[in-house]
């Protein structure tokens, strides 16, 4: 397991970095730091609607002695004005509006009669009250997001609030899913007796989706070498990754088998895991990386999560590649094959620090599973050298979704 992910990691480049508008770079990692054009905020501005005033005129003012002040001026946000305001006079402001040269403090609008050509104020404002001061968030050139972080919403909006209409990222891989097998139809059609409805299809590329990818789900193709060569030769150009399923291990007619091992950029061969023991890996000549995984559903969704889901962050510069993991206690008995890691679909349950975890269906791993695949929320990952797990086993669990 450790090696071939190794292989794997070491072998995905991390795409090059494109300057993209802050709208098409959500989600994507960045490739540069982002500073501050300006200070921010770029001016002294008001943090409430209210009165800029001069603190002094307001020494001892109170409910029953308030103090009444000349209105000279209304500032609303954006506005350009710099009025002048003597002692004994304020200005209406709203919030975000700047302050006046020589202004100390803000008045809360609650705190007066709310007057427009005089006002009565009935708390003294401190010096510097319900004032933003011009760099108190970020001085020009100030760092606001570091490579290497992901734009959620939270740091475009600082990227944004530094001036910057564009960034640096790396883009998000594109992957073509292609599942292979003649007994494949499209769900949804009738079936005749050895078809099987193509759920890998969606479930690889909902995982590529999940992992930050491009996903184009390319559906079933049949177990013929001719037709799988067309289609590779037909996507090639157009993606980063290939993502297929079935066909890679050693029946007579395991097409992707036939197809690609023949290349010398191509690695085909048992991995000590279970499921998903046949795996294989490499790129096409000039062309993609290629991920060749079982067929089986469980087995395919288990290789992902181990091998192609951190590739696919590694290709989109994330630097945090690995599932969250927690510790679990197993609420059931079940035997491991001694010699390979075992991943088994589970479900966890219970508080953060106490969680518990359970098969997500009788048959535990086996790699046909599908269903049951679907109600599980991680995979506990059993060491090779445990041939069982003992109910109040404390496991390791990779968290996958949430219940």
């Amino acid at each position: 397991m450790a090696e071939h992910l190794a292989i794997v990691l070491d072998a995905v480049p991390v795409l090059g970095a494109e300057r993209r508008s802050l709208d098409a770079a959500r989600g994507l990692v960045a490739a540069e730091d982002v500073r501050s054009a300006t200070a921010t905020p770029p001016f002294d501005n008001s943090a409430m609607d209210g009165y800029a005033v001069h603190s002094a005129d307001l020494r001892g003012v109170s409910e029953s002695a308030p103090v009444a002040l000349v209105v000279v001026a209304d500032l609303p946000a954006g506005s350009a004005d710099n009025p002048t305001i003597d002692f004994g006079q304020a200005a209406r402001i709203m919030t975000g509006a700047p302050i006046p040269d020589g202004i100390d403090a803000v008045v809360p609008i609650e705190h007066t009669d709310e007057g427009t050509a005089t006002v009565l104020v009935f708390r003294p404002p401190r010096a510097g009250a319900h004032l933003r001061r011009a760099g108190e968030d970020a001085a020009a050139g100030d760092r606001v997001v570091s490579a290497g972080s992901v734009m959620w919403p939270t740091r475009l909006a600082a990227a944004a609030s530094a001036g910057a209409d564009a960034i640096l990222v790396h883009p998000a891989p594109r992957v073509a899913v292609i599942s292979t097998g003649s007994e494949l139809v499209a769900p949804g059609h009738p079936l005749r007796r050895g078809q099987i409805p193509d759920s890998n299809s969606f479930l690889l590329s909902a995982a590529v989706t999940e992992a930050g990818g491009v996903a184009t789900r390319i559906g079933a193709v049949p177990d013929d070498p001719d037709a799988l060569r067309e289609v590779l030769a037909r996507i090639a150009p157009t993606v980063d990754a290939m993502v297929l399923s079935g066909g890679v291990s050693v029946g007579a007619f395991d097409v992707v088998k036939a197809v690609l091992a023949p290349l010398d950029t191509m690695f085909f061969g048992p991995i000590l895991m279970q499921p998903g023991k046949p795996q294989g890996f490499g790129r096409l000549p000039q062309g993609p990386v290629v991920f060749a995984l079982p067929g089986n559903p469980v087995s395919a969704y288990v290789s992902f999560e181990a091998f192609v889901r951190p590739a696919l962050l590694r290709m989109a510069g994330h630097t945090s590649l690995h599932r969250r993991t927690i510790t679990a206690v197993a609420d059931d008995a079940w035997t491991c094959p001694a010699g390979r890691m075992q991943y088994m679909p589970v479900v966890v349950e219970g508080e953060p620090g106490r969680e518990r975890v359970k098969r997500a269906t009788s048959g535990g791993s086996s790699s046909h599973l599908i269903a049951g695949l679907g109600r599980s929320t991680g995979l506990a990952v059993i060491p090779e050298q445990l041939d069982r797990v003992e109910a109040g086993d404390r496991l390791t669990v990779m968290v996958t979704t949430s219940p």
